[in-house]
């Protein structure tokens, strides 16, 4: 598998943790630092997570996909057991393991920007260039029991 591979060759010299709790919290200070919306990856039962830092190589596995709404913007998100990207400042990059529903139709998201077309939305864009924008707002992280920000 690709993602295997990927992760092999940047798993060297990554931080890596384990366990949902610590994994969460990890990837919610690495999201903060990189200026994306807290609530991004709104996951579940995490197993891994690694960041290479020389590399900007992000990984994370979990036990079992994960479908979410987003109910500000009605949008429905797949994420994968296992998900990829390259990370920069308001940036991801090469993304795997991350699909929108667009008309009932899963469409694979290639590219997440912060601050594009204005400084309060992201910009989700297919390998294949089709994109759309959202406010930053949407992505806050919210309480999954009781569905507050």
């Amino acid at each position: 598998m690709a993602t295997t591979k990927l992760i092999e060759t940047h798993g060297q010299g990554a931080e890596i943790c384990h366990g949902s709790d610590i994994c969460k919290s990890k990837i919610k200070k690495v999201l903060e630092e990189f200026s994306f919306p807290k609530g991004l990856l709104p996951l579940d039962d995490i197993e891994e997570f690694g960041f290479n830092r020389n590399t900007g190589f992000v990984w994370l596995k979990m036990k079992k996909k994960k479908e979410h709404k987003f109910k500000s913007i009605g949008q429905t998100t797949i994420y994968n057991a296992e998900i990829t990207c390259f990370l920069e400042k308001c940036h991801m990059s090469k993304v795997t393991g991350v699909k929108g529903k667009e008309l009932m139709i899963p469409v694979a998201v290639y590219d997440i920007l912060v601050g594009a077309p204005a400084a309060d939305m992201v910009k989700f864009t297919s390998a294949v260039g089709l994109s759309r924008a959202h406010p930053i707002s949407a992505f806050e992280l919210e309480d999954a029991e009781s569905g507050t920000k």
